[in-house]
This record gives C-alpha cells, sequence and structure tokens, in this order.
C-alpha cells in the first residue's frame, strides 16, 4: 500500500505539473497521447484503490454529473464594483485626485479588464476550499464545483510560500475560439446562439451540471489578492508572487510612475486587444502600494485607489421595425429584430439577434423603440439598450410567442436552457425542410438541391423526409415550375452519385443532435457502421474521445425512436452506404495523434478539404483558430497575414503542403 499510495501521489503532482504547463504557461512538455496515458493510469489506480480519494486530484476536474442547487455565500470582502469611465479627462482627473489625496510620489498598475464573470477563490494550505461567484457584491452562489473543473485554475498550489489562507479574485473566460466554436455547434444544432464569451461564460458557470461545465473550455485570469498576511506591499508584487503559486495572471499588466505612460497604453491596448484570444473591454487601473490603498480607502460603492476605463464599443442606434421568430431544424425557436437600415463598423445592418425570451423581457422593447445595436466581439450585431427617452407612447410591446409560427403547437422550453422549442418535429414544415437542407448539404451527403428546390418539392408534397428524396423519379419533377429534363438529369444524377457518400458524411447528413462533423467521424471510425453504432450503450458511447453524455444521450434517444429505425432501412435499401469503406479504415494511421492543425491559403497538390479529411485520417485534429494549443499552420497560398503572425507570435509551426506530406510518408501525392 505505501509504495502504491505515494505512486499516484507522484502521478498526480507529474500531471498538475503537465497542466500548468499545458494552461497557464501555454508552453506543453509532453504530447496529449503522453498526458492522456498518464492520466488514464491514475484514473484506474483511484478506482482500484477508493481509500485513497482526493477530491483535489487531476482526476477530478471533469466534473460530476450530480446536479445541486448552488448555496449562497457571504464575501468575508465586500466584492465591490470598480468606477468606470469612457474619458481620459476622469481618467487624468482620477490621477490628479489621488495625488492630491496622498500627497506622496505612487505608481499606478494597468491590467487588461477582461469581459468575463467574476469569481473569487478561498485556499487555506494552498487547497482550493471554495469559489464564490460575485453575485450582489455582499453574497454569491457557491460555484466550487464547477470551477474545479477549469483547468487553468490551481486545485493545489506550487511552492511553499503562500498564505495560511488567502483570497484571490479573478475573471472566468470563455475564449473567442471557443465561443465561436460553441456558438458554431449550437447553430448547427438549432439552439439559440450566445450574445457574447461573457455571456457564455456566465451561463456555463451556473449550469448544474460539472461535467458540461468541462466540456465547455473555460479559462480564467487572476488580478487581486485579499488577506492578512500578503507576502508582498504591492499590488503587482503580490501579483507576480501568485504566479509563482500556480495562477494565471496577464502577462499585459504593467506598472506606470506617470499618466503620460497610463495614456500610452490606453492608446495601445484600443488597438491591439482585437489580437488577443479573449475578451476584453477595456483596462483598469490601480494604486500599486496595497498601504496608499488601505489610506486612500472606499466610497460607498466602489474603492477610490481604482478605476475602470472601458473602450469605446461601436454602435448605432436605429429603429426597431419588426421581431421575427425563425424555427431551426431543431425546432429551437429564435427572434430576430428587424432594423431600420444603419451603417455599423463598415457594414450596413438590418437585422440583430433577440437570442432569446429573456434577453427581450430585460430590454422590455417596444415597436418603433429606438434602439441601440453594437457589433457583439466585432462580428454578431445585437440590440444592447433602448433609448425609453425617445419612445413614443403607446407603442406595442414585444413579447415571446407562445405558440409555434408555423404550425402553432405550443412551445416548450427544456429545464437548463434558454431556447424555447417547438415540439412537433414531424409536422412542423421548417423543422421538416431544415432538416433536409441539412441532409443535401456539402459536407453531408453534396446533393444538387438548395433551399429554393427543397421547398418546391416540399409545396409539391414530394417529400416530407429526406428518405422521400431517394424515392423522387424524373416524372415527377420535370413538369414543376422552372424545371425541364436538364435540370431534372441533374439532380437525379447526384442523387446518385451521393450513394458513394462515405459513412462518416451520411452520419452526420441524419443530423442527430449534437453530432457535427467531427463528432461523426469519431463515431464511424470507432464503430465501423450504423448497426453497431445504434447497439451501443451508454458505456461504450462515452468510452469515445470527446464523447460526453450529452452527445451519448442524444445518440441513444435517436436510435431508439421507431420512425429513424425506419428511416435508417430506407436508407439502406436506397443504397446508401452505412459502413466505413474497407479501404478507409486501412488508411487510418495515427502518425498524427496529439496534433492540432489550421490550415490556411489555397494549394496545389489537394483542396483544402481533402487536406482537412488526410489531417484526420492520420488522428490529427483540424481547428479553425489559431490558439496556444495549435502545433502547424499549414500553409498554402494568398493565407490570411493576421493568422500567419498569430501562428508565429504563439510559436506554431509553419509548414508549406510538401512538408506536411512528408510527414504523413506522402511525398509526391
Amino acid at each position: 500500500m505505501p509504495d502504491i499510495n505515494k505512486h499516484i501521489k507522484s502521478l498526480r503532482e507529474e500531471i498538475d505539473t503537465h497542466n500548468y504547463n499545458y494552461y497557464v504557461l501555454s508552453s506543453p512538455s509532453i504530447s496529449d497521447f503522453e498526458f492522456d496515458k498518464k492520466l488514464k493510469e491514475l484514473e484506474a489506480l483511484e478506482i482500484a484503490h477508493p481509500e485513497l480519494f482526493d477530491p483535489n486530484s487531476p482526476s477530478q476536474r471533469v466534473g460530476s454529473d450530480i446536479n445541486k442547487n448552488f448555496q449562497q455565500v457571504g464575501h468575508q470582502y465586500p466584492m465591490l464594483s470598480l468606477s468606470n469611465t469612457y474619458s481620459e479627462t476622469e481618467v487624468l482627473e482620477f490621477y490628479n485626485r489621488t495625488q492630491k489625496l496622498l500627497k506622496e510620489d505612487f505608481e499606478i498598475v494597468s491590467e487588461l479588464k477582461y469581459d468575463g464573470t467574476s469569481i473569487s477563490l478561498i485556499y487555506e494550505q494552498g487547497i482550493l476550499k471554495q469559489a464564490i461567484t460575485r453575485g450582489d457584491g455582499s453574497k454569491g452562489d457557491d460555484v466550487t464545483a464547477n470551477v474545479r473543473t477549469i483547468k487553468s485554475i490551481p486545485l493545489k498550489l506550487r511552492g511553499h510560500d503562500f498564505p495560511d489562507k488567502f483570497e484571490i479574485r479573478g475573471e472566468i473566460l470563455m475564449p473567442w475560439p471557443v465561443f465561436e466554436s460553441l456558438n458554431a455547434e449550437r447553430e448547427e444544432n438549432g439552439e439559440a446562439l450566445f450574445a457574447n464569451p461573457r455571456n457564455a461564460a456566465s451561463g456555463t458557470l451556473k449550469l448544474q451540471n460539472p461535467s458540461v461545465v468541462a466540456a465547455r473550455r473555460l479559462d480564467a485570469y487572476f488580478y487581486y489578492l485579499l488577506g492578512e498576511s500578503l507576502p508582498e506591499k504591492g499590488h503587482l508584487e503580490n501579483l507576480l508572487k501568485a504566479k509563482e503559486w500556480g495562477f494565471k495572471i496577464s502577462e499585459y499588466t504593467k506598472k506606470h510612475t506617470s499618466i503620460e505612460s497610463v495614456f500610452e497604453n490606453i492608446k495601445f491596448w484600443d488597438i491591439e486587444r482585437r489580437n488577443l484570444p479573449v475578451a476584453t473591454d477595456g483596462l483598469v487601473l490601480k494604486v500599486n502600494s496595497l498601504l496608499q490603498q488601505k489610506n486612500l480607502g472606499f466610497t460607498a460603492k466602489s474603492p477610490r485607489w481604482a478605476i475602470a476605463y472601458k473602450f469605446q464599443a461601436q454602435e448605432a442606434q436605429t429603429i426597431l421595425r419588426s421581431v421575427d421568430f425563425q424555427v431551426g431544424r431543431t425546432g429551437a425557436v429564435t427572434p430576430v429584430a428587424n432594423l431600420e437600415p444603419v451603417l455599423l463598423s463598415g457594414t450596413i445592418v438590418k437585422r440583430a439577434s433577440l437570442h432569446n425570451a429573456d434577453i427581450i423581457a430585460s430590454l422590455d422593447l417596444h415597436l418603433g423603440d429606438m434602439v441601440y445595436v453594437e457589433k457583439g466581439g466585432e462580428i454578431i450585431p445585437k440590440i444592447i439598450a433602448v433609448n425609453k427617452e425617445a419612445r413614443i407612447a403607446g407603442r406595442q410591446k414585444v413579447v415571446f410567442i407562445e405558440n409555434c409560427p408555423q404550425c402553432s403547437s405550443i412551445l416548450i422550453r427544456k429545464e437548463g436552457e434558454a431556447a424555447y422549442y417547438c415540439p412537433n418535429e414531424d409536422a412542423c414544415p421548417p423543422q421538416i425542410k431544415g432538416k433536409i437542407l441539412h441532409f443535401v448539404g456539402r459536407k453531408a451527403m453534396n446533393i444538387s438541391a438548395g433551399s429554393e428546390t427543397i421547398e418546391h418539392f416540399f409545396n409539391a408534397n414530394l417529400i416530407s423526409n429526406v428518405g422521400d428524396l431517394f424515392s423522387i423519379k424524373e416524372n415527377d419533377i420535370v413538369h414543376l415550375e422552372g424545371w425541364g429534363e436538364r435540370s431534372a438529369s441533374v439532380f437525379l444524377e447526384s442523387i446518385e452519385t451521393s450513394k458513394n457518400t462515405p459513412f462518416e458524411n451520411v452520419l452526420y447528413a441524419l443530423g442527430i443532435r449534437f453530432v457535427g462533423e467531427t463528432v461523426a467521424k469519431r463515431l464511424a471510425y470507432t464503430f465501423h457502421d450504423i448497426d453497431k453504432l445504434a447497439k451501443a450503450n451508454l458505456e461504450e458511447l462515452v468510452a469515445v474521445d470527446e464523447i460526453g453524455e450529452r452527445i451519448a444521450q442524444s445518440l441513444l434517444d435517436f436510435f431508439a425512436k421507431e420512425k429513424n429505425q425506419i428511416l435508417i432501412q430506407r436508407l439502406k435499401d436506397a443504397g446508401l452506404k452505412m459502413e466505413i469503406d474497407e479501404t478507409r479504415r486501412i488508411e487510418k494511421t495515427e502518425m498524427l495523434k496529439g496534433l492540432t492543425f489550421v490550415i490556411s491559403g489555397t494549394f496545389q497538390k489537394h483542396s483544402r478539404d481533402e487536406y482537412k479529411d488526410l489531417i484526420e485520417k492520420n488522428g490529427g485534429k483540424n481547428v479553425g483558430s489559431i490558439s496556444s494549443k495549435t502545433n502547424y499552420m499549414l500553409a498554402g497560398e494568398n493565407m490570411g497575414p493576421s493568422k500567419l503572425e498569430k501562428a508565429q507570435k504563439i510559436g506554431a509551426e509553419i509548414i508549406d503542403e510538401e512538408t506536411f506530406l512528408k510527414l504523413i510518408d506522402k511525398e509526391g501525392l
């Protein structure tokens, strides 16, 4: 037993070190494959020796599936908000006021103001004891179980010179690449999109299921220490100590001895912040000396020794004309605002997503309102506020609908979700057409049929599900308006060609909720055919890399329905591939396992999609955005300069297609 105990402790320490190198320093020292082997060894040993359980073991970061309500906990030190300003004049006034009150020299520390959700962590004897949200400033929610899943947050501190008990505050964030990937997945599944990374991070942190929180890949930066026996007399110096203990502290935190230096930093970050991997909305300025902070004290709402300078978001004011409610292929109902066209960030904006019923209620929208529109993250137009002073009395209030706008079914709202859904998936027209349109898409079955064609066939009662596509005959469509022998021939040829579509594409085309392209490929290469996949149980499904319980349960629900079993048989009878080709199974290697690639530019020997396929066939992973996890940038001609710059900045290896093909022993292909 002593040897096992010692080995388990050694493994935990080693894995903690690798987590720190990967998530805090962004400098992994071993491959993902080697890391996974060590983690699985630890998990197996802990299962075999439950008496050695440790809640702070790195194996516990995946989160439990047990749901529980959050308890409210009082803050020992109130979490006050900072005074905000958008004016450099007010920053100068803050500086001059500080100078007048102190009557001595002082230093200002500038920090990036991260746009996430505030958190306070309490450590005792170097162990994370509690994580509390800001709440109302005097008390917040205990979200310790969820915070334990965030891999950049230390469960056990490094070194030995930390106080016996202290509190550290910071911001929990969802990085841009994760946010964009999550929203793309939600859009693919017909779910309401998150408005911005802040809302996504905040919503994730309040989920009742820590295993889902773990899958969302949150991050955290820390910016303030509190306690009775802090190691240093300066704020920045304490942060540098915290960095030694394992906390993620921004490398861009900077000390200033003049207001001119502060203004230079503001101007720099007003532009440069757009290149950061996380959302920021300003700079926080703090007096560095803890003694001077104490002497300056607090107002009723905020400290006198700090101020937040917020960057101007690009926004415009326009009129809300109407609100449409759109039904996606999964039944999710999304409200969309129709606006008087307005120029914003160089483009004309006519529509803006209102996301869900809660957003509409919080804005208190009325038709004809003068609204403020902003591009969230410079990308997604959104309504951020209403100019209520300009409201004309008697205007109609905007309320979320109760019935489906297409089939009149009563909408439902699933527990823990913001979106309302139409449950009538078999008879609601936009859901039926949406599923068929997804099925024929280029990345699915690649059938020559766009939204107009699907609409035409649906209205002509030729199709009510994807199986009907394979029963269409030339005589069924040549007489339709706008159709003739040539167009009918093109469509029917694409139907025949689609029967050669690889199994993983067919699986993706079925539109199973939460099963995107990557998940479909992993399932196809694991189970090899549709029958084995349909018979798989929950345990077998979650054992597949990147398959969590949410995806697994969705698969179980899909294959349990008789209508889907009938549909799959129809597709089999039509000649679709329902198993992995033997040649593709033979071609599958793990030469690139643990390596992440970003592809940019145009190529001579293969298309971008073919390169993506080669990467995945050889065990690698394709991602769309550069991050610290990117190993290689596969660069073609005319690649984006910003991607090249980011790749160079994070130290990713930049390779051309010849070098890539040598990596997989396909030189000259």
